[in-house]
């Protein structure tokens, strides 16, 4: 067997959650889904907007994520709001269930992909953004534009 590195090819990403949140950490977690669920998901049909991950018991699941039915399934095609297991090594969910019970964190789903046959989610470790913070990140956004542009014009001339 060669040591060829799997190919990586993405499936979606949360840009929403940038906007909306500040990401502290990031992990990258296995999926448990139905063989629909990954033909669906190779025709990018999910949406991760109101998408979140949580606690039951002692296993971490990802709540509204929303992978439309498989366009030739038949009639055992899967929910498409289903929860699903997400796979984390034991001493990461311990670590991300303290982060989360101690400090009002919240794991949100920040991409999808496929990394060879697998497919993986990178779960960030998130805190909300007030408003101003967003404003704040804007007019940033903004400024740096600002100052490529003129740079690229200094360039010009």
């Amino acid at each position: 067997m060669s040591d060829t590195p799997p190919i990586i090819k993405s499936i979606t990403r949360n840009r929403k959650a940038y906007h909306n949140y500040f990401v502290d950490e990031e992990y990258e977690a296995g999926m448990v889904l139905l063989g629909t669920e990954v033909k669906s998901l190779r025709e990018g049909k999910i949406q991760l907007n109101d998408a979140y991950a949580r606690f039951v018991g002692n296993e971490l699941y990802l709540i509204n994520a929303h992978i439309s039915a498989y366009s030739h399934g038949t009639h055992e095609n899967h929910e498409p709001e289903r929860p699903r297991k997400l796979l984390l090594h034991k001493r990461e969910l311990k670590r991300l269930r303290n982060k989360v019970d101690l400090a009002g964190n919240t794991l949100i789903p920040l991409a999808l992909y496929f990394k060879g046959s697998h497919v993986k989610c990178v779960i960030g470790l998130c805190r909300g953004k007030k408003l101003f913070d967003k404003r704040e990140v804007s007019r940033k956004r903004d400024h740096a534009r600002e100052m490529a542009r003129e740079h690229a014009s200094v360039r010009r001339k």
